[in-house]
């Protein structure tokens, strides 16, 4: 459970990182340009790790649903509206909002047994833990426009 911790906290350190160099780079580059670059990179750093560790293996065909070959294309949805989200809402706030997507969506994928999961049984803690977050968000944004509207001399 430890290395399982672990993994996940760098992982979302590092897509916290990715989302402010994507949106450095949708600054310069636009929109598809960012997404090719991005998901390019990815590929190309993917294969080449691939190769290292796996060697040939890499390009054996595996069996599963056919459907999962284009879970890749989801990354183009995924990068293309984090970039734009981090535009319009700034990065902290779009990153709570994403993230806060994510975990009630893997609730509902876990708790229905979607998308060829096992099923967990959704729990009272999960709804509450959830709606928690949901609370933060809004504290979080309506703190922010307060104090900004503080700043501004509207709050005397």
């Amino acid at each position: 459970m430890a290395m399982g911790l672990l993994f996940a906290l760098v992982a979302g350190t590092l897509v916290s990182v990715q989302n402010v160099f994507n949106s450095k780079v949708n600054e310069w580059a636009g929109r598809w340009a960012t997404t090719t670059l991005v998901l390019g990179m990815g590929f190309a750093a993917s294969f080449l790790m691939g190769l290292l560790f796996e060697g040939g293996k890499l390009l054996e065909p595996k069996p599963m649903e056919p459907w999962f070959w284009f879970s890749g294309l989801i990354g183009v949805g995924v990068v293309t509206c984090l970039v734009q989200g981090i535009k319009l809402l700034g990065p902290t706030y779009a990153v709570a909002v994403v993230l806060t997507a994510q975990l009630g969506f893997a609730l509902l994928w876990d708790s229905f047994g979607w998308l060829g999961l096992d099923r967990v049984p959704f729990t009272l803690q999960q709804f509450v833990g959830v709606l928690v977050i949901v609370g933060g968000i809004v504290v979080f944004k309506l703190g922010g426009e307060r104090s900004a509207e503080k700043k501004a001399g509207r709050f005397e």
